[in-house]
């Protein structure tokens, strides 16, 4: 989203956190305290109350900062320069049944793919469009920055619906440009990074050091695409075919039974895994038992170190560490980035979930595509990436098809709208099989 004109930077910037009663709020805030913007209130608020109770001191034990609890979203967002937003309706125990579902069909089990992206963006949409509307009468100049998943559906399903200024962001394209840099030597400020798609469906077409080339070099030598890709997600002999380096995602399209072969196998999904490890990190918090700074940063040890092993490996075994500046690129830090930006006017290039206003072709004017955008004070502005590779653009197109059906469906509140959006999904791909499924979810 862009504006006409740019403003003054305010001497103080006021945030207001939508959701805050997340597990990655206490980075946020620390990463928003920590980074020398001159923050002067951070505000939160989430539809949890007994949660947030536990997540608001442990905000302050992590950012060393005081935040103030908001009991309505109205409160919280007045007067903010800035609105963050990850909500969850029905919390990671929808997460666990969804998956469930689609693992009793054979299907994918993950919250931002195939049947779960889709029952996900049909419960988010709404609510996320009923807050962006909140900040468009009470905070009108804000700028709203969403990590709400599926983040791609759901920037567009309110920039579809509101006139709110809101980015999408992900760390998933930084965090493999940092992953490609480090293999290479070289630090990712080094390198250019030529990358298109859509979120959680992108690739990488060519990687720049020093004004030369380097994909075909990464892509014939085996030690940097291990190095690269922490959990074996790709055969080599793939990644040469596609001629690209696709984001992790990108795997439960390219290996579908591999995934959910693996799933199975594991005997969970990574939903009721994750529930199990809240359940264990919110009973200490109540308990008031031990450190709870210490106990939050081994829950969260947990939770990265395990990420995507049971949908690779069939087990929740820690995967290859991340290079340390791949630890540097969660939603916290991108979030940071894009307000850093914003407020310094300072032209940082930054892979975004934003309107494609024709930049790739074969794609609607007001689709919503992830792609490195300029940000400035006037928002995010997509550079030019023109036409998709040929040996992606059928599953981009079929992907952003899918999409938009999902997001019309979420706002029209139609079932027949939605199994058809569902029946769509090159994932599931059969209207019978959409027709159950959303008898089972809806």
């Amino acid at each position: 989203m862009e504006r006409s004109k740019v403003t003054a930077s305010p001497t103080s910037i006021a945030i207001a956190i939508i959701g805050g009663a997340g597990i990655r709020t206490p980075l946020l805030v620390r990463g928003l305290v920590s980074s020398g913007l001159p923050v002067s209130r951070v505000r939160i608020f989430d539809v949890d109350e007994a949660r947030l109770a536990l997540i608001a001191p442990l905000i302050e034990r992590v950012a060393q900062v005081r935040v103030v609890v908001s009991g309505t979203a109205q409160e919280c967002v007045t007067g903010a320069d800035f609105v963050i937003a990850s909500i969850r309706p029905g919390g990671i125990d929808r997460r666990a049944h969804t998956e469930q579902v689609a693992v009793q069909h054979r299907l994918v089990a993950q919250e931002t793919v195939g049947v779960g992206g889709w029952a996900m963006a049909l419960a988010t949409i709404p609510p996320m469009v009923e807050y962006a509307r909140t900040v468009e009468q009470h905070a009108p100049d804000a700028w709203m920055i969403s990590f709400t998943n599926p983040v791609g559906m759901v920037t567009e399903g309110v920039l579809k619906s509101t006139r709110t200024s809101m980015i999408g962001i992900c760390d998933t394209p930084t965090e493999l440009f940092e992953e490609i840099a480090h293999a290479l030597g070289k630090p990712s400020s080094a390198c250019h990074f030529d990358y298109i798609g859509l979120n959680h469906l992108g690739w990488v077409r060519e990687v720049w050091v020093d004004g030369e080339p380097q994909m075909s070099r990464i892509l014939a030598d085996d030690g940097i695409l291990d190095r690269i890709y922490r959990t074996p997600l790709f055969e080599p002999g793939r990644l040469r075919e596609l001629g690209a380096l696709p984001t992790e995602y990108v795997y439960f399209y390219e290996y579908p039974e591999r995934a959910i072969a693996n799933i199975l196998k594991s005997g969970t999904s990574r939903g009721a895994a994750i529930a199990e490890m809240n359940d264990h990190l919110f009973e200490g918090l109540r308990s008031g038992a031990g450190d709870p700074v210490a106990l939050y940063e081994a829950y969260l040890a947990e939770r990265n170190g395990t990420y995507f092993s049971l949908e690779a490996r069939g087990d929740a075994k820690d995967r290859k560490p991340p290079s340390e500046a791949a630890l540097l690129t969660g939603y916290d830090r991108i979030a940071v980035s894009v307000i850093e930006a914003i407020h310094g006017n300072s032209g940082a290039v930054i892979p975004l979930s934003v309107a494609n206003h024709g930049n790739i072709p074969g794609l609607h004017h007001d689709d919503v595509v992830e792609v490195p955008c300029l940000v400035n004070a006037n928002g995010a502005h997509p550079l030019h990436v023109g036409a998709p590779p040929e040996q992606v653009r059928a599953r981009l197109e079929e992907v952003k098809a899918y999409e938009r059906a999902t997001v019309a469906a979420a706002l029209s509140g139609s079932r027949q709208d939605a199994v058809a959006a569902l029946a769509l999904n090159p994932l599931v791909g059969d209207p019978a099989l959409a027709a159950r499924l959303a008898d089972a979810l809806l």
